[in-house]
């Protein structure tokens, strides 16, 4: 029981700091809920039988394929990606100096120039390791005569022999 005003005022300021974090933990729980129920709903939904050598065999528009896709990109395609962000964040660094440059004097000048000569020290470096050398274009060639559905679902089930 509430003996007084005083016990009264502390339990609602109790109460009131306790109660700032409700949407918090109400965020939580819901955050915690759908990601339980996505994970139990691609469990139920998802198909029970492995699909079959025809359904996994290539396919374009109905067009069987002529040449073999390329297995992966290659690195210097993830080094020029890494580059360009690298960039943009230096370029995002900048739009603050630009706004109080005239506040940081001398020292923020410093600063932004040391900034800068290293990303561009940077890209120097990757420069002359050959990061934006794509090198020749390479030219894929066909391997196997003209592929259809049934060559096509032949050889992964000559593939899967070989293999066992």
């Amino acid at each position: 029981m509430i003996r007084n005003f005083q016990e009264a005022r502390l339990i609602l300021v109790e109460m009131m700091s306790v109660d700032q974090y409700l949407p918090i933990l109400m965020l939580l729980v819901l955050g915690v809920l759908f990601g339980a129920g996505s994970l139990m709903m691609s469990a139920l939904a998802a198909p029970r039988k492995r699909p079959t050598d025809a359904k996994l065999a290539p396919y374009e528009c109905g067009i069987v394929p002529e040449v073999e896709p390329p297995q992966r990109f290659p690195v210097r395609f993830y080094l020029v990606a890494m580059i360009f962000v690298i960039f943009d964040i230096e370029v995002v660094f900048m739009y603050p100096f630009a706004v109080v440059f005239r506040q940081l004097g001398v020292f923020g000048l410093v600063e932004v120039l040391v900034f800068s000569v290293t990303v561009f020290g940077a890209l120097l470096f990757l420069v002359s390791e050959g990061a934006l050398s794509w090198g020749p274009v390479k030219h894929l060639v066909t391997g196997l005569p003209s592929r259809t559905s049934s060559s096509t679902i032949l050889r992964i089930g000559a593939d899967d022999d070989r293999a066992a």
